[in-house]
């Protein structure tokens, strides 16, 4: 009876830690995560770009010409290696 309420009681531990694991990604990693394939995505694609310094500011345009963001911030030397 005692293995299996210590079983139990790793299970439980388990639970526990992966949900925090999860909890940890999904509010600190992911979003940083998600804004560089964004700002990636975007920059890639952008045009009319204005401003001064390491980042500019630029618009994007999807595939079927709808204005999908307009004022992204993206860094100067993607802009320079696309020229």
């Amino acid at each position: 009876m005692k293995d299996a309420t210590g079983e139990l009681s790793m299970t439980a531990i388990a639970v526990v830690a992966i949900a925090a694991i999860g909890v940890v990604f999904t509010t600190l990693i992911w979003p940083n995560i998600r804004a560089g394939i964004i700002r990636n995505t975007y920059c890639s694609q952008a045009f009319n770009c204005e401003g001064t310094g390491e980042m500019l500011t630029c618009d994007y345009v999807d595939e079927d010409g709808k204005l999908v963001v307009d004022g992204v911030t993206c860094p100067a030397e993607d802009k320079v290696k696309l020229k």
